[in-house]
């Protein structure tokens, strides 16, 4: 499967939200995970070349194009307004042409639309963020709620998704939307596997849905503990014990289950036991198996062991988690 991420700069972009999403997809890429995707970076402009906020030039950035192939994400990075008057001039002439574009060709697209930090300031000047609840750096939700004075800035957010429009705070906020957009897209496991390789909490706003089982506990930086979190998640369903834990570990039982409660909030046991009954409510939800066959493919013993272990974690019966059954 392969995306075409466009990502649109304009004079004085920030390095970071052009570097920090870009990474993302780029590390998403390489990935040998089953889910990877293969994301086609493009970096286009309304001018050829331009500087950037740290004073690093770029050059050979593609046209704005013509048109947008199905399924294309289109992120708008931020620009620094802390700059001279010549290149406040630059980039006003560059940020109408982009205003246009907006207009004529994306907005009839139907496409994604990702704004990173000051991106979102682009898409309020296209109309693209009216009736829309949006976001961006804290200092500039004044700015965009002039501009996009139909939408909903909210602050304090990291992100916020409204339909198929996305936004981010500041500067590394933009990491968390595109790891958070890469979870929708190839699933949590590899969107924390990234997260990981780029010494980074997986994150959500407070608004959030709550934290999937795939990603929860995984916001800290203990090498051994997240060695056996990435063994269990790769495997839940074999026949796992805290032994067998500690010893990826290279630590006793005992000490893995304090280094589990310092780091994770739960016992290596409960850890597994959560994963578990997630694999089995995707196999509830996705098919139409027995219960003993999705205790089994979940890793539990017989349909009485999941029944036990369920109600120890969750409200209800195995049964209740199967799409159209009434309990």
């Amino acid at each position: 499967m392969s995306v075409p991420v466009l990502f649109v700069l304009l004079p004085n972009v920030l390095m970071l939200d052009l570097a920090g999403p870009a990474e993302v997809l780029r590390l998403a890429a390489q990935s040998e995970a089953p889910a990877a995707i293969d994301f086609d970076l493009q970096y286009v402009s309304p001018v050829p070349a331009l500087q950037t906020s740290i004073g690093l030039p770029l050059a050979g950035l593609a046209p704005l194009p013509p048109s947008l192939a199905p399924g294309t994400l289109v992120v708008l990075v931020g620009s620094t307004s802390k700059v001279s008057k010549a290149q406040r001039q630059a980039f006003e002439s560059a940020s109408d042409t982009l205003t246009q574009w907006l207009q004529s060709v994306f907005a009839p697209s139907g496409q994604r639309l990702i704004c990173v930090c000051a991106g979102a300031l682009s898409a309020a000047r296209a109309g693209l963020l009216d009736g829309r609840q949006c976001t961006t750096h804290h200092a500039l939700c004044a700015a965009l709620q002039a501009l996009a004075p139909k939408a909903r800035v909210l602050e304090n957010r990291l992100y916020v998704t409204d339909g198929p429009v996305s936004c981010s705070a500041g500067v590394t906020a933009g990491i968390d939307l595109m790891l958070h957009l890469l979870a929708e897209l190839a699933g949590p496991r590899l969107a924390c596997s990234v997260a990981r390789d780029m010494v980074v909490y997986m994150r959500r706003s407070g608004a959030d849905p709550q934290l999937s089982a795939w990603i929860s506990g995984r916001n800290h930086l203990h090498p051994a503990v997240h060695r056996v979190q990435d063994a269990i998640t790769a495997a839940p369903c074999e026949a796992w014990t805290v032994t067998r834990m500690a010893e990826l570990a290279c630590t006793s039982s005992r000490h893995l289950a304090r280094l589990f409660h310092e780091h994770v909030g739960i016992s290596p046991l409960d850890y597994l036991h959560t994963l578990r009954i997630t694999v089995a409510r995707e196999l509830l939800m996705a098919s139409s198996l027995d219960m003993e066959t999705v205790a089994e493919r979940a890793g539990f013993g017989s349909a009485r062991h999941l029944r036990r272990i369920w109600n120890k974690y969750e409200v209800g019966t195995p049964s209740s988690g199967r799409v159209g059954s009434a309990g």
